[in-house]
């Protein structure tokens, strides 16, 4: 499996836990899910996310280029700020969800997820429309093998990186600096993240990741701060609501689908899936995803079918028993034409057994 240049770091941590993920072997936990979620929702928390790809964009094409495969506006980008986008197919499926950095008119990082890197990568250079017509592109570079990437998250990060650059603080979110010195180290950091908390991302080469690493936790210690996994970072972007791709985002799935439709910019020039949006537009979206609460306990899983009288409806795309909330609770996929409001009752079938759920308001978590 692939490791992170921070896995020898943690490796030998007397409770973590690796796990398999997309074939890395990333820790799941370093002391326990619940511990390191109740961290980030009111301290601060430590993640490594080193396995995530960064593709550089750039050149003279590089605006109208990325602006073609992405189905947010990226023209109306401003140098230092990010934008959350989908990468579609011509059939309006989502190739990826990504966040972009515009370092310029002419520089781009497109951050993708680390299981989609290469399908990513081969979509942008050869794949899509635009390519396939042999049109010259942008110059697209996969950065990944040379840049690792912590999140530092939570209420109390701020406190934590001020500690190390007090300018930090005034950081706009969903904006980055592109070169911040951290213990004389070139850091590109940004104000976001994934786990509906606040904090900010920090990019940096590979050899100054461990003793980035450590520099944070020892400057955090007074506020509480502890390295936290995969787990935790699930169950944190459940609670606020925020996608993970090849459970509410896939190939099959659109963004309307999802109720993301806010990241699609329809009244923008031609884009790949616009078209295949635009009719599902118009023509009613069929399916819809919809936040659940358990009334029967059992936590329901990606892939359980949902029912209403006996009728298959849909599936749960995510769920999780809430660490903030203590209810179990999830995301269903399910038919748009049939009328369900909130408060109402269906059923999702969990190991062979139909266990109740409502319908209910979400995100479950907003701070």
């Amino acid at each position: 499996m692939k490791t992170t240049p921070l896995y020898e770091t943690y490796k030998s941590y007397p409770k973590v836990k690796l796990t398999d993920f997309g074939s890395w072997s990333l820790p799941l936990q370093f002391s326990s899910i619940g511990e390191e979620h109740h961290a980030v929702r009111n301290g601060c928390g430590l993640f490594d996310i080193s396995h995530m790809g960064q593709i550089m964009i750039s050149g003279p094409l590089a605006s109208e280029y990325l602006d073609y495969l992405m189905t947010n506006s990226i023209t109306k980008m401003s140098d230092g700020q990010l934008m959350y986008s989908f990468m579609c197919n011509s059939s309006g499926g989502v190739v990826d969800d990504v966040m972009i950095y515009r370092f310029n008119e002419q520089q781009y990082m497109v951050v993708v997820n680390a299981s989609n890197s290469e399908k990513d990568l081969s979509w942008m250079i050869k794949d899509n429309p635009w390519a396939q017509k042999g049109k010259e592109i942008a110059e697209i570079t996969d950065f990944s093998p040379h840049i690792s990437v912590l999140a530092l998250q939570g209420p109390k990060a701020v406190d934590v990186l001020s500690t190390l650059d007090s300018s930090l603080a005034d950081l706009s979110f969903f904006t980055f600096k592109g070169e911040v010195l951290i213990g004389g180290r070139k850091i590109v950091i940004s104000r976001n993240g994934y786990t509906g908390e606040d904090g900010f991302e920090l990019y940096m080469a590979n050899e100054d990741a461990p003793y980035i690493w450590n520099l944070l936790l020892e400057s955090g210690k007074k506020e509480g701060l502890i390295p936290c996994g995969l787990g935790a970072r699930d169950t944190l972007r459940l609670e606020a609501k925020l996608p993970l791709y090849g459970q509410e985002l896939d190939e099959d799935i659109t963004p309307l689908e999802a109720n993301l439709g806010y990241f699609v910019a329809l009244e923008k020039g031609s884009f790949v899936g616009k078209e295949a949006l635009v009719k599902q537009k118009q023509e009613g979206v069929k399916r819809t995803l919809r936040g659940i609460e358990m009334i029967d306990k059992a936590i329901p899983r990606h892939t359980h079918r949902v029912f209403l009288n006996d009728k298959e409806i849909g599936f749960v795309t995510s769920g999780t028993k809430s660490p903030t909330l203590g209810i179990f609770c999830g995301y269903v996929l399910i038919d748009r034409e049939i009328p369900l409001s909130f408060g109402d009752t269906l059923e999702i079938e969990i190991y062979g057994k139909r266990k109740q759920a409502r319908i209910v308001k979400t995100p479950f978590y907003k701070r």
